[in-house]
């Protein structure tokens, strides 16, 4: 029976079993290259480890030829050639940026609400139901903790404790309960409102700093009366109760907004009766915010004549009765 013995690219010469095997010098051996087999790549110069390698070889080729491979050995072979190896205990560690880019991400980046946070802005996007909550009022303490002097930057989309075709998603707590942790804290807090602020979201655009209530030209604010959750299969007496809860909610809601609008409650109540809606300019009027976020539009408005003024200009008469 024969073998065959591999040496890299090489093939050396059959062997038969029953001949007895003696150490022959390395340039006895003949082995004839097989051109079927890809070339081996050239090998890098400048290692280290095959420079030391190497030139044990050309001095001392029989030390490398005739060194006994013990299996019992965790030593990978020929590392004893340098005085002191040292293998990686742990994985190499790369360089990293600090800062979050796709070139050099020093960790996965975190969600987009943490970089918000860390600007101290809060967003408000959703209608206030408890896990909406729970999130405002925890990033609120954690700003008062992280810095109890600066302000905190309130950003509001909501449609409050309502859908926007007026069905209850969340109780009236809700809403009153992200308004307790605003006058809470010791941060000024600015509000924007940047699309709705309807029913309790209106209120908290309203709860901001003086002078630091801002509203987008094109967003909407609308102040509405609570609604009474789903009474489903509930008892009657039960309902009642209920009813009178919303009526209790209704009032205290009427008397916070007119404390920040700056309207008698009796104004409030009225507009509060069938739902208000108000564009920027006239949620300015009515004391729900202190600027529109319009780069030179209250100039612009000011500075524009009246349409009276207009008629009179291009020589239109009014006809009364018209």
């Amino acid at each position: 029976m024969a073998a065959a013995a591999a040496c890299g690219g090489f093939f050396c010469l059959p062997i038969s079993s029953s001949t007895t095997l003696t150490r022959r010098p390395a340039s006895i051996i003949k082995c004839r290259a097989i051109s079927s087999l890809p070339p081996m790549p050239p090998l890098n110069p400048q290692d280290p480890f095959l420079s030391k390698l190497a030139s044990a070889v050309a001095s001392s080729p029989d030390s490398i030829l005739d060194r006994p491979l013990s299996k019992e050995s965790n030593m990978p072979p020929y590392l004893d050639l340098f005085e002191s190896p040292k293998l990686m205990a742990s994985p190499a560690q790369v360089e990293r940026s600090v800062s979050y880019n796709e070139h050099r991400p020093r960790k996965p980046p975190p969600d987009l609400p943490s970089l918000l946070l860390h600007g101290r802005i809060v967003y408000i996007g959703m209608p206030l139901v408890p896990a909406v909550t729970e999130l405002v009022i925890a990033e609120l303490m954690y700003l008062q903790w992280m810095d109890p002097k600066q302000p905190i930057y309130l950003y509001i989309n909501s449609t409050g404790t309502t859908r926007d075709d007026g069905e209850s998603v969340g109780m009236e707590s809700e809403g009153f309960a992200i308004y307790d942790a605003m006058m809470q804290i010791k941060n000024e807090i600015e509000t924007v409102a940047v699309g709705a602020a309807i029913g309790h979201a209106c209120l908290i655009l309203a709860a901001g700093k003086k002078g630091r209530r801002f509203m987008m030209p094109h967003a909407k604010a609308m102040i509405q009366q609570p609604r009474v959750p789903s009474s489903g299969q509930m008892a009657a007496s039960d309902v009642l109760i209920r009813a009178k809860e919303v009526i209790t909610n209704r009032e205290v809601l009427v008397d916070l907004l007119a404390k920040h609008t700056g309207n008698p409650v009796e104004v409030v109540s009225k507009v509060m009766r069938r739902p208000f809606y108000m564009d920027a300019m006239k949620a300015q009027e009515f004391g729900v915010i202190d600027k529109i976020l319009w780069r030179g539009q209250e100039q612009i408005i000011s500075d524009a004549p009246s349409p009276e003024e207009w008629d009179r200009k291009a020589g239109i008469k009014v006809v009364d009765g018209m």
